[in-house]
This record gives C-alpha cells, structure tokens and sequence, in this order.
C-alpha cells in the first residue's frame, strides 16, 4: 500500500514523493480465518491487524495453537483468509500471487526435500521456479555461508537432518527475495548452525532485507527482532518495540535454586523449571521481601542472582493476562 496523499497548503493534493509513508514490506490487515468442524466453528484468527516495515527484524510469537502458522500460510498463499487482506510489497496475496511469491523466500518449519537430486541441483531447481537462471555465484555463495560447499554434490538422502535444515534455507534465498520469512528455523538443530544461521541472516537484515521470524526460541527473538507481535487464541495481544515490551515489564528478576517447597506467600507468583525458581520484582523493597519470605519458612537457596526480565518473563505475562496489543513507538 502506497500511503495516503497529504493536503497540500492550498488544499489541494501534495503528490510529492517525499510526502508519502513507505510501503510496508508485509500488511495484515483484518485477517480472519475461521474451520467448520463437527463440533462447530474453530477461529483460528480473530481480525489480525499489523505491518511490517521495509528492512525490519520481526518476530511473531505465541504459543502453540495461537495462529502464527495460520497467518504464515496465509502470507503465503497456501491458505485463503476467511476475510482481510494480505500484501507482500504492495502485492496482494490473493489477487497477484505470483509476483507476491517473488517477494518471498520461506523456510518452513517441516523438512520438505527432493530425494532424486544432489544439494546443488535442488538450489538450481528452485532458481527455476522464479525464472532464476545463470546463479551459480550466489549459488556458491549460499553455500558457503551456510556450511554446505562440501555437501554441494551430496544427495539429498544422504544429509542429516540439520544439513536438510540449512538447504531449505538456502531454497528459500536463492531468488533472492526482499521478504524472508523464517517459520521455526532451528527447530531440533544445533548451536553451530543456530549460530551460522543468525550470522548470515543478520547479515541480510543489514543490506536491507526484511525478516518474519517466529521461533519458541525466546532468547533469539529477544536478540535479533526489533519489534515483537504476539498472538493469543488467534487475537493480536501485543505488539512493540523489543525494547518497550521488556521495558513495560517488572524491571528485576529474582533467580534461584532449591529442592525445597516456596513458601504459600510465594508460590503462586513463581516459574519454577526443575530446581530453578524465577520470582518478579518491582523494587529492591520487593526483593528484599520475598527473600526475607524464604529466610523465614527455612528455605535453602543456591546460586542467587538479580537480574533483569528477559523476553520469557514478558511472553508468560502477557499470556496469562491477555494484555491488549500496545502502540508500537
């Protein structure tokens, strides 16, 4: 969508170029999509409603059944929307979808490969899908940054499935797309390719591609995304600026280990993961009475640390409250 054409002084229209917005990269505008069932109507997305701007980092977060999948497949016209509208660079997904693909390069979250066929050959075949000829350099490129030039020969079969990962990945750019969107991309894979992965892609980020991410991996989103979405039962429940969301939350975290039980006082208001206990505080004042709680009830605490909330804290508060959907600075 082009942005809206201003008044100009006289009152008529300014249709200088530098008066109107940018086109955002991907549009979400009022999307629906509702299943019938035998046990009735399921809605998977209740109105969804939020751009994505040209060159962002973005992260769509959510648990699971809470739609991102849905609107993903929806981006790319796997699924059509009960109502909204979708648009990849001013393209609408529904009414021009081949030049709305052109603008994508997907990484599913499912390892969907050509067995028949090495590594090399299968970039080269999904070149042609887009009309790509004659790209063996970036090829060779995509390759090398993904730490696949030694399997370029290798047949698909014969990869683990972390390499598979990395070739989708390389499917997925080898049109080079101005969107990319990254569906679950280190789902079960290891730090080195987590780690090659984000190098690469932060790379692309920098000369200006836009990135969808969605990932359970909170701590990426945390360090990569500029700006977070998150979806709850289909509905929009927050979105801003990385650093506003960790911001709005409670400033300090109280982290610890303990075999014992929390004191009543204390219990509802911690995360507790296996001997790690996780408690939220607004001020030193709270902190101070929560581990006064803890002297007085003869819990034994080990390895105590004060830190600030991180992404995981804010996602678990907002899906439990359900918070509203903020303005993004």
């Amino acid at each position: 969508m082009a942005g809206r054409l201003a008044p100009s002084p006289a009152g008529g229209i300014d249709r200088s170029p530098y008066n109107r917005a940018p086109m955002p990269a991907v549009s979400f505008q009022q999307v629906e999509k509702t299943y019938a069932g035998a046990r009735g109507t399921l809605r998977a997305l209740a109105g969804v409603t939020f751009d994505i701007q040209q060159g962002e980092f973005f992260g769509l977060l959510g648990p699971n059944g809470a739609g991102k999948t849905t609107l993903i497949s929806i981006l790319a016209g796997l699924t059509k929307p009960t109502a909204g509208r979708v648009t990849v660079m001013g393209h609408d997904v529904q009414r021009d979808e081949a030049a709305a693909r052109m603008s994508l390069g997907i990484v599913p979250q499912e390892l969907v490969f050509d067995p028949f066929f090495s590594v090399r050959e299968a970039l080269r075949i999904q070149s042609g899908y887009f009309g790509v000829r004659r790209n063996d350099a970036w090829i060779d490129e995509l390759l090398a940054e993904l730490g696949l030039a030694d399997k370029a020969d290798a047949n698909m079969r014969q990869l683990s499935g972390g390499m598979k990962r990395r070739v989708l990945v390389a499917q997925a750019l080898v049109h080079r797309p101005p969107v990319i969107v990254l569906d679950e991309p280190t789902a079960g894979v290891d730090v080195e390719l987590r780690q090659t992965l984000w190098a690469f892609i932060a790379r692309l980020n920098r000369e200006g591609h836009t990135v969808l991410l969605t990932t359970h991996y909170l701590e990426e989103a945390e360090a990569l995304c500029h700006r977070i979405g998150m979806l709850r039962r289909g509905s929009l429940v927050a979105l801003d600026r990385t650093a506003n969301l960790l911001s709005a939350s409670a400033s300090t975290m109280l982290r610890f280990k303990t075999d014992q039980a929390l004191p009543a006082a204390l219990a509802p208001l911690a995360r507790v993961t296996g001997r790690i206990v996780q408690l939220k505080a607004h001020d030193a004042a709270e902190v101070e009475h929560q581990l006064a709680a803890l002297r007085e009830a003869g819990v034994r605490v080990e390895d105590l640390e004060i830190g600030r909330a991180d992404l995981e804290d804010v996602f678990l508060e907002i899906m439990q409250t359900g918070a509203p959907a903020a303005v993004p600075a």
